[in-house]
C-alpha cells in the first residue's frame, strides 16, 4: 500500500512544499509576462532568464507553453473572482449586487490597462486560433457572463430592474462597455475613460428600471 499524503517523510513532505512555491512563484512572473506581451509572446526561455532557472527547470514544473499558457489563464480567474465577483456577494441580491460587481469590474478593468487585460488580449489572440488555450480562455469568460447574467436575473426578480430586460442583451452591453474602456484607456491614453465607462453602465441601468408609476 503506498503511503498516504498524512505519512510523507520530511523531508518528501519539504521537496512537494519547495516545488508548489516554485511552481507559483513561475505563475506569477509569467502573469507579469503575459499582461506585457500577450499569451503568445510567453516563452519558457524568457520566464527562464527571468526567474534565473534553466528551461529544463521551468519544463520541470509545465509540460509545455501551452500548459504554462493555461495556468497563467486559471491564476488571472481566481484573481478576478477575488478582486471582482466575491467581494460584491457581500453585497444583498439585487441591484445592489449587481452595481457592486459593475463597480469591482470596472475598477479591475481600468488597472488592467495600464499593461493589459490577459482576457481581452487573449481574445484577440485566440479568436480564430483553435486549441486547448482558447477553449480554456473561452470557458473562463463564458462562466463570467453566466455569474452576470445570474445577478442581472436576480436584480429582475427583486423588481429593481424591469421584467422585459433580456438578461444576455444586458451583458452584451455591459461587455461592449468593458472593451471600449479598455481601448480607450490602452490605445487612446484617455484620462476620461473610466468615468465615460461609469456613467454609460449608470446609463444602461436605467434604461433597464422599471417604468415609473404613473
Amino acid at each position: 500500500m503506498s503511503a498516504s499524503p498524512d505519512h510523507l517523510s520530511l523531508p518528501a513532505f519539504r521537496s512537494t512544499r519547495k516545488g508548489e512555491q516554485t511552481r507559483s512563484a513561475i505563475v506569477a512572473v509569467a502573469c507579469e509576462l503575459a499582461a506585457r506581451d500577450g499569451l503568445e509572446g510567453l516563452t519558457i526561455g524568457a520566464l527562464a532568464e527571468r526567474m534565473k532557472m534553466s528551461k529544463s527547470g521551468v519544463f520541470a514544473h509545465f509540460g509545455s507553453r501551452e500548459d504554462l499558457q493555461i495556468a497563467v489563464l486559471r491564476a488571472y480567474e481566481v484573481q478576478f473572482v477575488e478582486q471582482v465577483l466575491r467581494p460584491a456577494l457581500e453585497a444583498p441580491r439585487g441591484l445592489s449586487r449587481l452595481r457592486a460587481i459593475l463597480t469591482q469590474w470596472l475598477d479591475r478593468t481600468a488597472v488592467d490597462a495600464a499593461t493589459s487585460c490577459i482576457w481581452i488580449s487573449g481574445a484577440a489572440e485566440y479568436d480564430d486560433r483553435p486549441g486547448p488555450v482558447r477553449e480554456v480562455l473561452v470557458g473562463m469568460v463564458r462562466s463570467w457572463q453566466r455569474e452576470l447574467t445570474r445577478a442581472i436575473q436576480q436584480a429582475i426578480d427583486t423588481g429593481e430592474l424591469a421584467a422585459s430586460v433580456q438578461p444576455q442583451d444586458l451583458v452584451f452591453d455591459l461587455y461592449g462597455v468593458v472593451l471600449v474602456l479598455h481601448h480607450d484607456s490602452r490605445l487612446m491614453n484617455s484620462p476620461d475613460a473610466l468615468p465615460r465607462a461609469r456613467r454609460a453602465f449608470e446609463r444602461l441601468l436605467a434604461a433597464a428600471s422599471p417604468p415609473s408609476s404613473p
